[in-house]
């Protein structure tokens, strides 16, 4: 046996909620609490980017040092001197190329120039053949492959046919890495037996030329044919 029941329709009616028995009521937080609060959550990225504001001004505004050209300009004295002494420079395979020798020598930083008291210079070319000159002053670049040779300069080797030759002056312009002599003064040149005198010279190893200028006067002897062989 099934028993329905039936109930009256019931109207709406709007239930409000109260506060749930035993939760503590809602208290309200002053300003300025509230305001202190927010400020020390938000405080630490006030102060860098305080910071980072005070660095960037400091930094704009701090006086900029002067460069160190205006600070030291390049000296017209000396940097350093050496007395006695023996310079050599030797090419890939260790072989001598140059050998400067002096009683004193100054090095100039402003035009990396070098003055060199009673000079004496060996050159080596890479056929082994030597030149050697000497002055009582010589003036050239750092490295001592150009130099100007002032008071009894004098300049040794061989011409390219192999004869002894002589080059003597009061100044010799020495070019020792391209093989090359030149004076605008009076000069003496032994070549061989034979003596030339001029007002100049300019000597170029390599190309095989000797070109005298002003008034040259010459002595010339014939060479010796060698041994075994009759002059013609």
């Amino acid at each position: 046996m099934s028993v329905e029941l039936h109930l009256p329709d019931l109207p709406d009616v709007p239930i409000s909620l109260g506060p749930a028995r035993g939760a503590p009521p809602r208290v309200r937080v002053p300003w300025h609490l509230r305001l202190r609060d927010t400020l020390s959550a938000y405080l630490p990225l006030l102060v860098m980017a305080l910071l980072a504001l005070a660095s960037w001004w400091l930094v704009k505004h701090s006086p900029r040092g002067s460069t160190v050209s205006e600070e030291r300009p390049v000296s017209a004295e000396p940097d350093y001197t050496m007395e006695q002494f023996a310079l050599e420079r030797f090419d890939a395979q260790g072989r001598l190329k140059l050998r400067i020798e002096g009683a004193h020598m100054r090095h100039f930083p402003a035009t990396d120039r070098i003055e060199i008291d009673h000079a004496q210079i060996r050159a080596v070319a890479a056929d082994g053949r030597v030149t050697e000159a000497r002055a009582r002053r010589a003036i050239g670049n750092g490295d001592g492959s150009e130099l100007q040779l002032v008071g009894g300069a004098e300049v040794v080797s061989q011409d390219r046919a192999g004869q002894p030759l002589l080059m003597r002056g009061e100044f010799l312009h020495a070019f020792f890495v391209t093989e090359r002599v030149k004076s605008h003064q009076p000069v003496l040149v032994r070549l061989g037996t034979s003596e030339i005198t001029a007002g100049g010279l300019e000597y170029d190893h390599g190309a095989g030329r000797l070109e005298l200028a002003g008034a040259v006067r010459a002595r010339l002897v014939p060479r010796t044919p060698p041994a075994g062989r009759a002059a013609r």
